[in-house]
């Protein structure tokens, strides 16, 4: 096997086209380690998993993805996508700016079906952590808050997290998800989870509430949420927003642009 060659992040850096499929074993195995019931999305996938996936295709591309950190994502479920159906990734680094904390890097990724519709969109916007530049503040402008008050809402479901639950969820790539001593080295107090393993949080109580089977979200990851947090999911009642809240602060929310 070829060693893997890094490439630094640059704009109109473009990724080979792949091909991913989320099968019911895998999809079982880590809503189970989130503690979610694999059947509640009656043999679809929970579009959660593709912001992990499209983050695995820029490491596989050269891009790493170690103590990165998500900042912005986008997740739009043009049609649901069936457990293992064949789907064609696309991509590529649309824009590298510099930030006193190192650099961001926006992300295009998509997913196509086998007829070349477009089904998923997981674009993101991370945080390239500059290693000279632990402690320091600032990694660009910062989006308007969507859930301004998390105590004025009811919750719709608590969780608690483990080690245990997030070392079995998480992938190799990015080791401040799973060993402590990445996690202290980047700033962190423990290992924190990957911004995709929280989202399947949000989605699940949405489609539990909305029962949707398309959506447009723009996601923002405002807190880390560690590997032992005690979070609550909150939903606005004009179904226009939601978030992972903790202590009455807000640790990742969703804009929720559009609902079907």
């Amino acid at each position: 096997m070829s060693e893997q060659v890094w490439h630094e992040p640059v704009d109109g850096f473009e990724f080979s086209t792949g091909e991913v499929i989320v099968d019911a074993d895998y999809q079982r195995e880590k809503l189970q380690a989130c503690g979610l019931p694999a059947d509640r999305l009656n043999n679809f996938v929970d579009a959660s998993f593709y912001i992990g996936i499209g983050i695995r295709h820029g490491i596989e591309n050269g891009i790493s993805a170690e103590g990165n950190v998500n900042m912005v994502q986008r997740l739009v479920q043009y049609e649901p996508v069936k457990l293992g159906e064949l789907l064609t990734v696309k991509g590529f680094i649309e824009k590298v700016t510099q930030v006193p904390r190192g650099k961001t890097v926006q992300t295009q990724i998509w997913f196509e079906n086998e007829a070349g519709k477009k089904v998923i969109d997981a674009s993101r916007m991370s945080l390239k952590p500059d290693p000279s530049k632990t402690g320091v503040r600032g990694a660009g402008e910062r989006p308007a808050a969507v859930i301004e008050n998390p105590s004025a809402l009811q919750p719709i479901e608590s969780w608690t997290l483990t080690p245990e639950q997030v070392k079995a969820y998480s992938t190799e790539g990015n080791s401040i998800h799973y060993e402590m001593a990445s996690a202290v080295q980047a700033g962190f107090r423990a290992p924190i989870i990957g911004g995709g393993m929280g989202v399947h949080y949000l989605i699940a109580a949405m489609i539990d509430r909305t029962a949707c089977a398309t959506f447009d979200l723009d996601i923002y990851f405002r807190r880390p949420i560690f590997w032992d947090h005690q979070f609550d999911v909150l939903m606005r009642d004009d179904n226009g927003g939601m978030c992972l809240a903790s202590d009455n602060k807000v640790l990742t929310e969703a804009r929720i642009n559009a609902i079907a």
